[in-house]
């Protein structure tokens, strides 16, 4: 499998300006379809060591998935990364990330690993364009796997769990209703299968372009 430097913004997982700021900030990757999972990699996150003795140290670097590769470098089921500047000069001995960045591709080792925000619980984010008919949702700050599998919604006093469709990234939706808040949210990840329900956590007055924060996650 291969790296090499990104250049983008937002990128295909919806994340938008979150991409720019602390804790993504720096962290963002780019990644081939067989891990980008058309979508459902989305929030994954993975260690990645570079094997090149002469130009990187043997630290390796914390990335979140956030966007999808393009181009000729992930077609064909080939596995590869494309990380940020930072993220490729924080692999690199000292006096190196410039030379290392400028390499285009290097070779790499990875592993999925957990996805940590400290001091962060899932939060909801309602994208522009949602109403009581069609209500779109992306997640933010998954500790664990960071992936999700399956989507719920429940309506105040009703027991009943609404399935929303993946939609695409780390968007899903539900259409339907109309609905009545507060909504309820269900979350159930692709990796492990764990699931998490956060009560109550889109109020009754919700609007579109709104972040709403639950007071759990999975660590």
């Amino acid at each position: 499998m291969h790296l090499c430097a990104l250049f983008c913004e937002g990128g295909a997982c919806g994340y938008g300006t979150l991409v720019d700021v602390r804790p993504l900030k720096a962290r963002v990757g780019a990644v081939s379809p067989v891990l980008f999972k058309a979508g459902e990699g989305c929030g994954a996150c993975y260690k990645v060591k570079c094997l090149d003795t002469n130009m990187c140290s043997r630290r390796a670097v914390t990335i979140i998935v956030t966007d999808e590769c393009p181009g000729g470098y992930c077609s064909g089921g080939k596995t590869h990364f494309d990380l940020s500047g930072s993220a490729f000069g924080r692999m690199a001995v000292a006096g190196n990330g410039g030379s290392l960045r400028n390499r285009g591709e290097i070779p790499v080792i990875f592993r999925r690993t957990k996805c940590k925000y400290p001091g962060k619980n899932i939060a909801f984010h309602v994208n522009e364009g949602s109403t009581e008919y069609w209500l779109s949702l992306l997640v933010e700050f998954e500790d664990g796997d960071g992936d999700v599998g399956s989507m719920q919604i429940k309506e105040a006093g009703s027991g009943t769990w609404l399935q929303m469709s993946h939609l695409w990234g780390a968007t899903w939706c539900f259409v339907g209703g109309p609905l009545s808040g507060p909504l309820s949210v269900k979350i159930t990840t692709l990796s492990s299968k764990r699931s998490l329900s956060a009560r109550d956590v889109i109020p009754r007055n919700w609007s579109p372009k709104a972040t709403y924060t639950s007071r759990l996650n999975f660590f």
